[in-house]
């Protein structure tokens, strides 16, 4: 699979860079970035040096990128908004795209104008669109051409919650999310409140009570429940957190019935035994951001609080591979064919 990166100078598009040019089936045949034009990859990545990577950086002027008969496969790491303005005229010229924004994860163009602000570029790909997470969601390419991979934040919800409300072992009343995320969530940005003097030692909650991810969040927490016309509606707590990467989520969410931990662990087992990167954690241990970080993989794991009758549900990602670039190269190994868990650990 020949690749492009487009919008290759922030975070999440250099671990991509990273990720692919050490992929076993995939070739990074460009690398785009109007800020970095004519600068060699290696120079302004130099994780990279000595792996005889000959890249520079281009321009990403959109009528070259659709006519590059030599890229199959584009991963946009772009902001909302700007990447539905690449990823349609690559479409229609017959790409596959990969999209790490938020442009196409939603189905409704209201609840997108609602949570961003503006009206989406492009209301009639939404539908089209497949959600590309690979635990819960089928991909192909004959599904889609389109891959909407999930926000970090998301990924770190849904994947323990989603099946246990489709399973109906927990309720869709009264769920609470709390989540701690790595700075680097916020973007390779030059901000005050993003300053070192002003993150380190320092954790507070930001983008209450309506952050964006939750948009997403609970619209595809009410897709995955089979023959129920209501919503799920829940509440997402987001923190920033003085580390440099990952997410630490835990959900409080009220039990459907007995509370038995061995239902939720069953569950799961069932449904993640197979999964390469879901890593479920015995009783008595709790997912930590420091055991994932570089990694693709979630851990995960549940206690039974007798006292409130709810179960407590802990995962920890790396924000930036599985809640980012990783799991957009996994999808891309869904969909090709390959071992889902071919060039990530």
């Amino acid at each position: 699979m020949k690749t492009c990166i487009i919008g290759a100078s922030g975070y999440s598009g250099r671990e991509l860079v990273c990720l692919l040019l050490d992929h076993p089936y995939a070739t990074l045949e460009r690398v785009t970035s109007r800020s970095l034009e004519g600068k060699k990859v290696e120079d302004c990545i130099p994780k990279l040096r000595g792996k005889d990577c000959a890249l520079c950086f281009t321009n990403p002027r959109i009528e070259e990128l659709c006519k590059d008969e030599n890229v199959e496969l584009f991963f946009l790491a772009l902001p909302h908004g700007t990447a539905a303005e690449f990823a349609i005229p690559l479409l229609e010229a017959g790409k596959k795209v990969i999209d790490l924004s938020a442009d196409f994860r939603l189905n409704s163009p209201e609840r997108y104008e609602e949570f961003y602000g503006q009206t989406h570029p492009a209301p009639e790909w939404l539908e089209k669109a497949s959600y590309g997470l690979p635990e819960l969601h089928e991909l192909s390419w004959e599904i889609s051409p389109l891959i909407a991979s999930p926000g970090c934040y998301p990924t770190s919800i849904l994947v323990p919650l989603a099946i246990l409300l489709q399973e109906k072992i927990v309720k869709k009343e009264g769920i609470v999310a709390n989540s701690m995320s790595g700075i680097s969530g916020a973007g390779r940005n030059a901000t005050e409140k993003l300053l070192y003097c002003e993150r380190n030692e320092s954790a507070g909650p930001y983008g209450l009570p309506k952050h964006r991810h939750l948009s997403e969040i609970e619209e595809q927490l009410s897709l995955l429940q089979d023959g129920s016309s209501e919503d799920v509606v829940i509440s997402f707590h987001p923190h920033l957190a003085p580390m440099s990467r990952g997410i630490c989520t835990t959900i409080s969410v009220p039990a459907q019935g007995d509370l038995d931990r061995t239902k939720v662990i069953d569950c799961w087992g069932k449904t993640f035994g197979k999964r390469p990167f879901v890593n479920l954690l015995p009783e008595g241990e709790f997912p930590d951001v420091a055991h994932v970080v570089g990694t693709n993989r979630i851990d995960l794991s549940v206690q039974a609080d007798q006292r409130t009758g709810r179960y407590v549900l802990c995962s920890a990602e790396d924000n930036l591979i599985k809640g980012a670039g990783g799991q957009a190269i996994q999808s891309m190994n869904v969909c090709q064919g390959y071992e889902e868990s071919a060039g990530l650990l």
